[in-house]
Parts: C-alpha cells; structure tokens; sequence
C-alpha cells in the first residue's frame, strides 16, 4: 500500500495541456517510485478533501489573460481557507502553458501558496511560446522529480 500521496490538479483544456497532464503522470508513475499514490484532479473536481489527504501538490493551469485559469481558482476558492491551518508547508510545484511569457499567472499562483505557507520544492515551470515537444519531457521530469522526493522523504 502506498504510503504518501501526491495530487495533480491541473487545468487541460485542449490535447496539448492533456498531453501534458499526461507526461507528468508518467513521470509520477515511474516505476522506480514505490510508495507513493498518484491522483489526478481537473480543478473543477478537487477540493480541499483532497489538499487534506496528499503529501504533496503538483498544480497545472493554462495562461489566460495573464492569470491562472479560473477553473484553478475556483478551486483555491474552494479550498484556501479549509486547508490553510492544516497544510501550511504542503511541498508543491508548478507547471504553466503559457502563449506569452506567463509572468501574471505565476505571480497569481505564487500569491496564493505564499498565503496558504506551501513550500515551493522547485521554482514553477513556464512552458511559453509555440507548443514545443520538449515541454512534454520537462512535465514528466516535473511528476518524476515529485514522486521520487516524496518517495525518498527529500521533501
């Protein structure tokens, strides 16, 4: 049975941002990973039962309008002050689909971790510009590099 969990809530609203939930679940799921459970969320369908019950976070949103997308702030809507006294130091990361530079969208998000006092294991990643297959390895690097923390209790 797996000892730690790690959720993914991230925004995919076309095949690209699919592909990329994707890749960082193949990374999560490596096979070197033993002990911990993998749980992908739409924004829309977590809640703060879900931040309550994982080790760590791994959060996806699109840039729209330099933000977040507003499924994933419906969900730090629901969730912030539910979670806030009980995950303070929760380990997250962050990966951004952005057709321009994404700096809005990672100062939004970062506001908001800061609030709740989750611990940024690694600075977020912006994927800008044209799609680009690469951005596929850096997300599955992204779920990898997660798990394996957890699994290894690094974070």
């Amino acid at each position: 049975m797996s000892s730690k969990t790690l959720l993914i809530v991230a925004h995919a609203p076309s095949d690209n941002t699919r592909a990329l939930v994707q890749a960082v679940l193949r990374g999560a799921r490596h096979c070197e990973v033993e002990n911990v459970a993998v749980i992908y969320k739409s924004p829309l369908d977590a809640g703060p039962d879900d931040v309550l019950k994982a080790d760590a976070i791994i959060l996806g949103t699109t840039e729209n309008l330099g933000y977040m997308s507003g499924a994933l702030k419906d969900f730090f809507d629901r969730s912030y002050y539910p979670v806030l006294e009980q995950k303070q130091g929760l380990p997250c990361a962050l990966y951004i689909r952005a057709g321009m530079d994404g700096t809005g969208t990672r100062r939004a998000v970062e506001s908001i971790v800061t609030g709740l006092r989750w611990n940024w294991v690694q600075p977020p990643l912006t994927l800008k510009g044209d799609w680009q297959e690469s951005f596929l390895q850096q997300a599955e690097e992204l779920g990898l590099y997660m798990a394996a923390g957890l699994d290894n209790s690094v974070f």
